[in-house]
C-alpha cells in the first residue's frame, strides 16, 4: 500500500497523461481493525468498482488478498460458533468466493443511452508457506477461470513480471481464438501453441541438464534451450518502468513472437544442412532481436527490416553448409 501511495502519483496514464492516482481508489485495512471491518472491505471495494462500472467505465479491482478476508471470515464464524468446515474455514466459504467473482463482468447500464461498463475482478491468493491445496486456494481454482501463478524463483532472478508460465493457465484460450484469429493474425493460436511447447520442453530437458549436464544434450536441444531463453529473456521479461516496454500492443507482440520462432526455425534448417550450434546461436541479427521490445509502437516497420536480416543471415548459413556437407 506504501508503495502504491508513493509511485501512483509519479506514474502517467500513456492515454490521458494523468498520474494514474487520478483514477485509483484504495481502500486499506489493518490486522489491528476490527475482524468485521477486515471482512467488510471487499464487499466495499466491489460495491465502489460496480458503482464507476455503472457509469460506463472498466474497472479492475485488486483483491489483496482473499486469504486474509477469508480468515477473516473463519473468525467470525468461530465467534458466532457456527459449525466449522475443512481447516476451521466456514462451510459457506466457497459460496462466499464465487458471490464476490460472479459481480465480475461487463453489463449493459440502465438508462436510454445504452451504455457498457465492466468489472475484472483480480484476486490474490497468499496460502501459509505457498501451499495452494489449502481450502482458500481451491475453492477459488474452483471458480476462476484464469491462474497466473507467481514463482519465488523467478523473482529472485529478477524476471518481472514472475509469472510462472507452467503453472498459468487461461480456460478462455478456446473462446478467444477467433477473436485473435480476425484482429491479431490467423498465425496468433499456432504461434502460441508452439511456444509453450518451446517451454515444456525446456523445463525437461533442464531436469536431465541437472543430472547429468549440458554435454548429454543434442544440438537440436540445445537450440531447444537457447529458443526458450529468448522466449523468456526477449519476450516475457518486462520492464514496467521503461517508457516503451510498459506497455506493449498484441500487433507488437505477435511480431516479437513470430520474430523468435522464425529464428527456431532457420535455426533447425541450418543445423539440418551442417551448420554448427555455435553459427546459429552467435548470428548478428541474434542481438536486433533481443531489443525487439523497445522498438517503438508507431515504428513497428522496423520489424520487416529485422526479419528480412534473419533470413539474409540464416540462409547464408543453410548455404554454406550444403555447400559443405556437398
Amino acid at each position: 500500500m506504501t508503495d502504491v501511495l508513493k509511485e501512483f502519483p509519479e506514474l502517467h496514464d500513456p492515454r490521458t497523461g494523468e498520474t494514474l492516482m487520478k483514477r485509483t481508489v484504495l481502500i486499506a485495512n489493518t490486522s489491528d481493525m476490527p475482524v468485521a471491518a477486515r471482512e467488510a472491505s471487499i464487499y466495499t471495494g466491489i460495491t465502489i468498482a460496480e458503482y464507476f462500472r455503472d457509469m460506463g467505465y472498466t474497472v479492475a479491482i485488486m483483491a489483496d488478498s482473499t486469504s486474509r478476508w477469508a480468515e477473516a471470515l473463519r473468525e467470525m464464524s468461530g465467534r458466532l460458533e457456527e459449525m466449522p468446515g475443512e481447516e476451521g474455514y466456514p462451510a459457506y466459504l466457497s459460496s462466499r468466493i464465487a458471490e464476490f467473482y460472479e459481480r465480475a463482468g461487463q453489463v449493459i447500464c440502465l438508462g436510454s443511452d445504452g451504455r457498457r461498463g465492466a468489472i475484472s475482478a483480480i484476486g490474490a491468493v497468499s496460502p501459509p508457506g505457498g501451499d495452494i491445496s489449502e481450502p482458500v486456494s481451491q475453492a477459488t481454482l474452483r471458480i476462476v477461470k484464469v491462474f497466473w501463478g507467481l514463482s519465488a524463483q523467478l523473482a529472485y532472478r529478477r524476471h518481472f513480471p514472475a509469472i510462472d508460465w507452467l503453472l498459468s493457465y487461461s480456460l478462455y484460450s478456446d473462446n478467444l481464438s477467433e477473436w485473435f484469429t480476425d484482429h491479431v493474425s490467423p498465425e496468433w493460436n499456432e504461434l502460441r501453441l508452439k511456444t509453450m511447447t518451446i517451454l515444456q520442453d525446456e523445463s525437461e530437458l533442464e531436469e536431465i541438464v541437472r543430472l547429468v549436464g549440458t554435454d548429454a544434450l543434442g544440438w537440436r536441444d540445445r537450440l531447444t534451450m537457447e529458443v526458450a531463453r529468448s522466449i523468456r529473456e526477449d519476450y516475457l521479461h518486462q520492464n514496467a518502468f521503461d517508457e516503451v516496454d510498459t506497455y506493449t500492443s498484441l500487433a507488437k507482440q505477435y511480431r516479437m513472437l513470430r520474430l523468435i520462432l522464425d529464428f527456431a526455425d532457420k535455426g533447425q534448417q541450418a543445423l539440418d544442412s551442417g551448420a554448427n550450434l555455435s553459427e546459429v546461436i552467435t548470428l548478428k541479427v541474434r542481438e536486433r532481436i533481443g531489443r525487439a521490445k523497445y522498438i517503438p509502437e508507431d515504428n513497428l516497420a522496423i520489424f520487416d527490416d529485422i526479419e528480412s536480416e534473419l533470413a539474409s543471415q540464416a540462409n547464408a548459413l543453410i548455404n554454406r553448409g550444403g555447400l559443405q556437407n556437398a
